[in-house]
């Protein structure tokens, strides 16, 4: 199998965008740990940095992939993605499972940089898209993706399985 395209490290300004290494894990865990209360879920967020240790970087093999988002070599914020697969397309998505900016460097911006860095990663890797979800509260966020030339898939509902349930369903014979 062809390996993806790495990510690089980009420099803009003030801001430097670099892959995260084994050695990040910890503040990847308190980033998921600021987004979760940040998005008013933190009673569902179990994070540990162990945990993103063993599916960013392996082994038996990483599952996702994140970018550090650093301001004045402070970090910032972080973005986690991974990779779908679009049948209508025949060609794999990257998808954009979490995109964070700590308040106090928002509207410098560090996460407009961020999905250009991802929607070049995304070419790179032959994707045919770049997706993610937004909270439906989340008007700042629909404003600001709106302003990139996204737009929301208003006819999908997404839905899930976890947790008991899950175990449930796994459990029918």
């Amino acid at each position: 199998m062809e390996a993806w395209a790495e990510p690089p490290v980009v420099r803009a300004g003030r801001l430097r965008v670099r892959p995260a290494r084994e050695g990040d894990a910890a503040l990847l865990a308190a980033l998921v740990g600021e987004l979760a209360s940040f998005e008013r879920l933190s009673q569902e967020c179990t994070v540990t940095a162990s945990a993103l240790s063993r599916w960013l970087f392996g082994p038996p093999h990483r599952v996702a992939e994140a970018v550090v988002l650093e301001w004045d070599g402070l970090p910032a914020g972080f973005a986690l993605f991974f990779h779908t697969f679009s049948t209508f397309l025949a060609r794999p998505t990257l998808y954009l499972e979490d995109l964070f900016v700590r308040p106090a460097f928002r509207r410098n911006g560090i996460g407009r940089e961020a999905l250009i860095y991802l929607a070049r990663l995304a070419q790179a890797r032959d994707c045919g898209r770049l997706e993610w979800s937004v909270l439906d509260w989340n008007s700042p966020a629909h404003e600001f993706y709106l302003s990139l030339g996204a737009r929301p898939l208003e006819e999908w509902t997404m839905w899930r399985v976890a947790g008991p349930a899950l175990a449930r369903l796994a459990g029918q014979g």
